[in-house]
């Protein structure tokens, strides 16, 4: 069940001089790598908390309990969380549950309906909240934190409605996710005698799918999160060699710092299965968050960062793909590849006097979605675009697990490589700073301030309509 990485497409024999790596390119940085990974291997015993995650037996244990308790006594399952606590178990849910796993009957599917709520519109929350039945959901509140604006205006909304409705019964409605000691909802979860679950103090929100921030969920839905934590403590072992020869994480970091200095300031991740759709989407937060600083590990100004985006195979060789091959050279490209799928489809032999239809008869579905992927590698390497392949064997709890541990750690490397912190997100702290000032919490009367003054500098002429 091994991952492979491919990167012919990114060096000179394939793509030519002019954008195309060389080894020497690679080798200069061998140095730098084996200081990265000795940082690294140290900080994991004290401040890295996310490469433990996969052997906490006593997690483990704790999740495993309670979902089978839960899932003994309700319907759904609602997950209340915004950035890393969702996106790392909607990832897990959506690649490897059935693809219309909410819309089948309990006898046909492992687990609990699941619902992620990562946005506060009101015209999505309140319709899903009028669709459920109360009485056999239960509500996963996550926020490491504890204080999260969003996660804690769903909890009062929803710990208000489940009162009236139920009773005294509401309190078994509930599970928080949440720092171990301390936070605000870690003291009402004790006040209230809600079921929790720990977030380890040193493990950042967008690493902690294999914490019980992603597990509890996985597991409610009928994940076998057993496996999917072999998966990562397997990847784990790959990660161990600081030879970048020999680790395939720590090179794919140094493609994408290279293709960095090279101007290509975009990463685009393309997977080719629907079932890793929202793995995208969390790959998105996880980079974007970690590297994209406006000072570097000495405090000087550097702006740094490259733009992930999400494009998916085969949909998006028909929105975005004319951009990657003929637009501007500013680009890496990584390819997810699937070497097997479940369905093959074949395709009948209809209509072979017309063309344009007739060729396709005798095919299977993923011959032609496999035959797609090869062309769209082909078109970018001969107009000179980087681009690499990531290849699974299949789509697996172990194999999920692999890729999400994988991910982790390119990144974490990639901070290095940037001389960033890849573990802190100031930026989106001023927003949550501005956010309180705006609704008057207490302690953030300067950013109520700062509110003011952007109000006063709009300017009626630069208002159409």
């Amino acid at each position: 069940m091994n991952l492979t990485l491919d990167f012919n497409n990114c060096m000179i024999n394939n793509i030519g001089r002019e954008h195309g790596l060389k080894l020497r390119d690679i080798d200069a940085l061998q140095g730098r790598a084996a200081e990265i990974h000795k940082n690294l291997q140290a900080r994991r015993k004290t401040d890295i908390g996310f490469y433990n995650l996969p052997y906490d037996k006593k997690l483990f244990k704790d999740v495993l309990l309670l979902s089978k308790e839960l899932t003994d006594r309700f319907d759904n399952l609602v997950v209340l969380g915004i950035g890393g606590s969702s996106l790392g178990g909607r990832a897990v849910f959506n690649g490897l549950c059935h693809p219309y796993h909410n819309l089948l009957p309990r006898d046909k599917r492992k687990g609990l309906r699941v619902f992620f709520c990562d946005n506060i519109d009101p015209d999505s929350f309140s319709p899903l909240l009028k669709t459920l039945n109360l009485k056999k959901t239960v509500f996963n509140v996550i926020t490491k934190s504890g204080g999260t604006a969003e996660t804690v205006a769903q909890f009062l909304v929803i710990n208000d409605l489940l009162k009236k409705r139920l009773g005294k019964k509401y309190r078994n409605h509930i599970v928080i996710t949440t720092d171990p000691v301390k936070g605000p909802l870690r003291k009402i979860a004790a006040d209230e005698c809600f079921n929790s679950l720990p977030v380890p103090p040193n493990v950042g929100g967008r690493y902690s799918v294999f914490s019980a921030v992603g597990l509890f969920p996985s597991a409610m839905a009928g994940v076998d999160i057993k496996k999917l934590l072999a998966g990562a403590r397997q990847m784990d072992e790959t990660v161990g060699a600081s030879d970048i020869w020999k680790n395939p994480t720590y090179m794919s970091a140094i493609l994408q710092y290279l293709a960095y200095q090279r101007g290509k300031n975009i990463s685009v991740i393309m997977p080719y299965s629907n079932a890793l759709r929202d793995f995208a989407e969390w790959y998105i937060q996880l980079w974007a968050e970690s590297l994209g600083k406006r000072v570097n590990l000495k405090g000087e100004v550097v702006n740094a960062g490259t733009t992930p985006i999400k494009a998916i195979g085969t949909t998006d060789q028909h929105s975005q793909l004319q951009l990657y091959t003929e637009g501007p050279y500013d680009k890496i490209i990584t390819f997810i590849e699937v070497k097997k799928f479940d369905n093959k489809i074949p395709m009948p032999r209809t209509y072979k006097d017309v063309d344009g239809v007739g060729y396709l008869g005798g095919h299977t579905m993923d011959e032609l979605f496999k035959a797609e992927q090869l062309a769209t590698k082909i078109a970018l390497t001969k107009t000179g675009r980087m681009n690499y392949t990531i290849a699974i064997p299949e789509i697996t709890p172990f194999t999920i697990g692999q890729l999400l541990f994988f991910f982790e750690v390119q990144t974490a490397f990639a901070g290095g490589l940037f001389e960033v912190n890849p573990f802190d997100q100031p930026g989106v702290e001023e927003g949550k700073n501005l956010t309180y000032g705006i609704l008057g919490k207490k302690g953030y009367e300067k950013a109520k301030t700062k509110i003011k003054d952007h109000s006063k500098n709009r300017d009626k002429q630069y208002i159409i309509g």
